[in-house]
């Protein structure tokens, strides 16, 4: 299972890449083979204001449909628009082009409260 070193991760299995003020958010490797093949990805408002720990895109597959929280509290900046044409690309490539949304982050220090990978991995394990 990848789990890269260079992001952080929530107990609901979504990941955070920190770029400047913006995080960028998607679900780990673990979320989508546990979810099998991904058929439909309902995005967020850029703009929308949400809190960590707040349910903030759907994720549905053949199998279920989870919600997709956001590890952190912030503002919608940005919304992967490929993945409503090519849900599958978090199948694909979960950690690079299937990323779902970016929120520019009311504290970057919130993200040191989320796992690192090795508490993730330990979490999957």
């Amino acid at each position: 299972m990848n789990v890269p070193d260079d992001l952080r991760y929530t107990e609901s299995h979504e990941w955070v890449r920190v770029e400047g003020e913006n995080a960028r958010i998607g679900i780990t490797d673990h979320a989508q083979a546990e979810l099998t093949d991904v058929v439909f990805v309902e995005l967020p408002q850029v703009g929308k204001q949400v809190n960590a720990r707040e349910a903030t895109a759907v994720v549905e597959s053949v199998k279920a449909a989870s919600d997709i929280y956001a590890p952190i509290k912030g503002t919608i900046v940005e919304v992967n628009k490929a993945l409503e044409s090519n849900p599958a690309l978090i199948n694909t490539d979960p950690f690079g082009e299937g990323w779902i949304f970016a929120l520019k982050m009311d504290s970057a220090d919130a993200v040191n409260q989320l796992k690192d990978a090795a508490a993730y991995r330990q979490q999957i394990s």
